[in-house]
């Protein structure tokens, strides 16, 4: 998961108020169930400590989503009084909203809520062109259409002169519309940031177009099993997602068993356990986090000051470093904060663990950089 757009969370110290808001039941008295959420989560900031204008900042927030539910949910994280960052979630919180007070925000929750949740577009392809399709977490929507040469386009049996001459104008038109579609599905997928797409038709369209993407997507592009004519249902798009994101978190953690051996220079690519990776935040080695949220060292307590830099596995760390104001966190949010601010990356286990055999000891490891 990209972690840019976490940003703003770490441009002003603590402490914070983090909030997630469910949003999945829909019926006809939803406002009033968010008046009742936006209720109880302010009382339950109030309880935890927070002040009254970023209480009442979070209930105002959670209040306007009646206007306008999101499928799944939001995320809310505010302090003095104004929500900094309110991101929309794939997927529902499980148990239901809940909220929380402290002096980093919980943010660990949103690698299996916001992330890895591929935005796909699906390819509907035939011999004349292309419909494209977005899918996301928001729903689906039409994303463009290609309509490619319409003459000619269909074989013929005989083996007259002429009739060669004209199948291969049909070569020639199929394989002229498969690069434009390849073209425009390209464009289509720098303008959405789109994680997959999903071409649909009979084999040999899908092929003629896959083998005219650019290099840089291939690794993207899954075929469904599905003929021209075909529509696709939100259970098939969901299926492909989770196999894709079931692959790529595979992939990583064989990266991660591999970048255990140390190198010839006796430096390993991959660390685990809280010591470890305490010691290359502070140092800006994170490449990738890894992270199983019920490991029992996400939650693990660890000491952080208002820099993120400043982080320890004791108070007693901060203070050698200098520190003279520090406060307990959990290991996650401490480890993700000095992934933001470091350009790393950051992913869950959620979709391989518990199967997944040999993660990383007590559910958080880390890829390396040694530049």
């Amino acid at each position: 998961m990209d972690l840019a757009f976490l940003h703003p969370l770490y441009e002003h110290p603590g402490p914070w108020a983090s909030v997630y808001v469910d949003t999945s039941r829909h019926a006809e008295d939803t406002p009033h169930e968010l008046h009742l959420t936006a209720q109880a989560m302010s009382r339950e900031l109030a309880r935890q400590g927070a002040d009254e204008a970023t209480c009442r900042a979070v209930e105002s927030a959670i209040e306007e989503l009646g206007h306008s539910p999101d499928p799944h949910g939001r995320a809310l994280f505010a302090r003095d009084g104004a929500v900094v960052l309110d991101p929309r979630l794939a997927r529902a919180p499980q148990g239901g909203s809940r909220a929380e007070w402290g002096p980093l925000p919980r943010v660990g929750p949103l690698l299996d809520l916001a992330g890895e949740e591929p935005v796909a577009i699906v390819a509907y392809i035939d011999r004349k062109g292309a419909d494209f399709e977005l899918r996301s977490a928001l729903g689906t929507r039409e994303a463009g259409t290609v309509v490619g040469q319409q003459w000619p386009i269909h074989r013929t049996s005989s083996v007259d002169w002429s009739e060669r001459h004209f199948q291969l104008k049909v070569e020639n038109t199929w394989e002229h519309n498969a690069a434009e579609i390849a073209d425009a599905l390209s464009v289509c997928q720098e303008e959405t940031r789109a994680d997959l797409l999903i071409l649909v038709g009979d084999e040999r369209e899908r092929r003629e177009v896959r083998e005219r993407l650019p290099q840089r997507l291939r690794a993207h592009v899954v075929d469904a099993s599905h003929g021209a004519g075909s529509r696709l249902l939100d259970e098939d798009v969901e299926r492909i997602r989770a196999e894709h994101v079931h692959h790529h978190v595979e992939d990583e953690l064989d990266r991660f068993r591999a970048a255990r051996t140390p190198d010839d220079a006796g430096r390993a690519g991959a660390v685990e356990g809280v010591p470890a990776l305490v010691e290359a935040a502070r140092e800006h080695r994170l490449e990738e986090l890894l992270i199983r949220p019920e490991g029992a060292d996400a939650h693990r307590e660890v000491w952080i000051g208002e820099d993120p830099d400043q982080l320890g596995v004791r108070r007693s760390d901060l203070k050698i470093l200098g520190e003279r104001e520090c406060w307990p966190a959990r290991a996650d949010d401490a480890l993700i904060r000095s992934a933001v601010m470091t350009d790393a990356a950051a992913l869950s286990l959620a979709p391989v663990a518990p199967a997944a055999q040999d993660t990383p000891a007590g559910g958080l490891g880390a890829i390396l950089r040694w530049k």
